[in-house]
């Protein structure tokens, strides 16, 4: 089996009306990878749609002494972000862009050292510098509260810059990538077959998204090599990629709860999470679903009990039921943080985020590996209400589809089929839903069987942006329970 992916070069004259062609015909920008090839950059533009699976790559090549490309702000905003990701990483200028600022590399990062480069080398001695130029909201009462990067607790850093007057929000400006790894670099030269090597790195990309990313990754090689795992296997990681869903709902169902001072729907939330992670580790020996997941299969060391999941169905049923029952928590719920549906569709939104705002968009039902019983599911008015029933119902749904696949399984639990070696330098890519949205991974693998390029995209690259526009009209002390109905990765977004 061939690759999915139709590949296209193109010209910089030719780039910005290619990209609008796809856009007219439904497709989506999943990602922007530039690649370094010594003396020359290629840039790879992924564009994807659904219903049937369609997969376009457009390929633009440019010197790599002064790199430029003409920018796509203009028409995608996701695009624009990219750009300056690759003008920050690989020194690649976005020609025309409205706002070319740094967004990966902080101002103490050296002005000339782009790390993804062949010739970077190590890094430049980082330097001291003053403030970052937010934008400064004036008028009469306005004042700014500045929150983080270092918040109380376990989460990771985030600079939230608020404009406010009184109580109300006016703008909100997130700064993120204060954990920046590497993440991408750190795959180069990795054996793209080893569990221990970079499969491991992909499943510790972001930590609570193990199962997806890794199946993303196992995706991408195994599209890079034409092969297409058996159809058991495919059933067996989507098991799999649905537990992980569940347990990281049920998980901001009590969140959301705890957030308006509803300690009691969250105890018995974190119970219901305590029994889905140890289900996990009876399924795979990890709690986080870790070392399962494989380029050509897939190990498991038992099927969970479809009766236990569907107990847990019923009490996270009950335990949302009283928590909306709850005339303060529904108050505090309704009409806080509205995302429109025209704002997320604008910013690329995916997953939970996008299906509250009323766009359908399902990797399962888009890019699917194997037939799933999963209905198409969204909500319309795009507030934290919506966020939190979208959970609750892709609970239900979740533990419907996971029991379908226990029941219906038949064979061996362990398949491990490594696909055939290389024949030269190939690309693949893998989509998956996970429970924060659609994982999209691109991979380059030489005739030896190493990465050469890896390309991660995270749903919370897209859903980031969302956040500051939800927070519009909506009061200070609603960014908590704002924040937490989206639940990004910092990780994730920060590589």
């Amino acid at each position: 089996m061939g690759s999915k992916t139709v590949r296209h070069p193109v010209s910089g004259d030719e780039l910005a009306d290619s990209v609008q062609e796809l856009f007219a015909a439904g497709y989506r920008l999943a990602l922007v990878a530039a690649h370094d090839d010594v003396g020359a950059l290629r840039i790879v533009y992924l564009l994807v749609a659904g219903h049937p699976d369609r997969r376009v790559e457009l390929t633009l090549t440019i010197g790599a002494g002064s790199p430029s490309i003409p920018s796509l702000a203009h028409l995608s905003i996701p695009a624009g972000r990219f750009e300056r990701e690759m003008m920050d990483l690989y020194g690649v200028e976005p020609v025309g862009h409205p706002q070319p600022r740094r967004l990966v590399r902080h101002a103490h990062w050296p002005q000339d050292w782009h790390p993804m480069r062949q010739n970077a080398g190590q890094p430049p001695p980082f330097a001291t510098v003053g403030r970052f130029p937010f934008v400064t909201v004036e008028g009469p009462g306005v004042y700014e509260i500045p929150v983080g990067p270092v918040h109380a607790g376990l989460i990771e850093p985030g600079h939230f810059r608020f404009s406010v007057i009184g109580e109300s929000v006016l703008r909100l400006k997130a700064r993120l990538w204060f954990v920046h790894r590497g993440i991408e670099k750190l795959f180069e030269g990795r054996n793209a077959f080893s569990a221990t090597d970079a499969v491991a790195l992909a499943e510790r990309i972001s930590g609570d998204s193990s199962a997806a990313h890794c199946l993303a990754y196992s995706l991408a090689v195994e599209d890079a090599l034409g092969f297409d795992a058996p159809d058991p296997v495919h059933r067996l990681r989507a098991l799999l990629v649905e537990l992980e869903r569940l347990y990281n709902h049920v998980t901001d169902l009590g969140a959301l709860a705890n957030d308006v001072g509803f300690g009691l729907a969250n105890a018995h939330a974190q119970g219901v999470r305590e029994r889905v992670l140890r289900i996990n580790h009876r399924v795979t020996g990890h709690r986080l679903l870790r070392g399962a997941i494989r380029p050509g299969g897939v190990v498991l060391q038992q099927l969970p009990d479809p009766d236990e999941l569907r107990a847990l169905a019923a009490d996270v049923a009950e335990i949302s039921e009283l928590t909306l029952r709850n005339s303060v928590v529904y108050d505090r719920f309704a009409d806080t943080a509205v995302l429109g549906r025209d704002d997320a569709h604008a910013l690329g939104c995916l997953g939970y985020v996008a299906r509250s705002s009323g766009i359908p968009t399902d990797a399962r039902l888009d890019h699917p590996t194997t037939t799933l019983p999963v209905a198409a599911m969204r909500a319309a008015k795009g507030d934290v209400l919506a966020r939190y029933t979208i959970r609750r119902d892709e609970f239900a749904a979740s533990v419907d589809l996971a029991c379908d696949l226990i029941e219906n399984h038949r064979g061996s639990l362990r398949w491990v089929a490594p696909p055939p070696p290389p024949s030269g330098a190939q690309s693949g890519v893998g989509i998956v839903e996970g429970w924060r949205g659609a994982v999209v991974q691109r991979v380059e693998v030489d005739a030896s069987g190493m990465i050469t390029r890896c390309k991660v995209v995270d749903p919370s690259w897209f859903n980031w942006p969302a956040l500051p526009v939800a927070m519009a009209d909506t009061i200070v002390p609603d960014f908590p329970l704002a924040n937490k109905s989206f639940n990004l990765s910092y990780a994730g977004n920060d590589l």
